[in-house]
């Protein structure tokens, strides 16, 4: 088994594309996140594997805190400035899109079909990556923003039913 024939075959996962939001001013980055699990609704928990060599990884240790927003059909350039397309870094990554504070102090996407305002409960380190877990502190809801999801190399759009 080679890395190139692995990553390879996971493109043919489908995954909700969300953008972790962490740290504030000139510290401000985030990451995108193809996959989410909720492990628990009592209490409410999200979890996620972030890269330990990503920006927001030693932040989310720091600031012990984030915003997880779920990407609706309107929100691919928001995916592509998160994933690092054409170099976009740390605070840059917020521009072009509308933010709200939510109350731990994290950042939130207005507009994003689902957005939760999470504490760190845990982080556990696994080779390259560590397992994040979120402990939901407040969630906001915007129907109708539809879905933006990735597949096959490249991000999708999908309307409401």
């Amino acid at each position: 088994m080679d890395a190139k024939s692995f990553r390879e075959a996971t493109k043919a996962f489908v995954g909700n594309c969300s953008v972790i939001t962490v740290g504030d001013g000139d510290e401000a980055s985030g990451l995108v996140v193809t996959s989410v699990i909720s492990p628990s609704a009592d209490p409410p928990l999200l979890l996620a594997v972030v890269n330990r060599s990503a920006s927001s990884h030693g932040l989310l240790h720091s600031y012990g805190r984030f915003g997880w927003s779920s990407l609706g059909r309107a929100h691919q350039a928001v995916a592509e400035r998160f994933s690092g397309f054409g170099g976009v870094k740390g605070a840059a990554r917020y521009e072009g899109a509308e933010w709200e504070t939510a109350v731990t102090g994290a950042r939130l996407l207005v507009g994003a079909p689902a957005a939760f305002d999470c504490t760190v409960e845990e982080m556990i380190e696994r080779d390259t990556h560590s397992i994040l877990t979120g402990r939901v502190q407040a969630v906001r809801t915007t129907p109708g923003a539809g879905g933006l999801v990735y597949w096959n190399g490249a991000f999708r759009a999908l309307d409401p039913a």
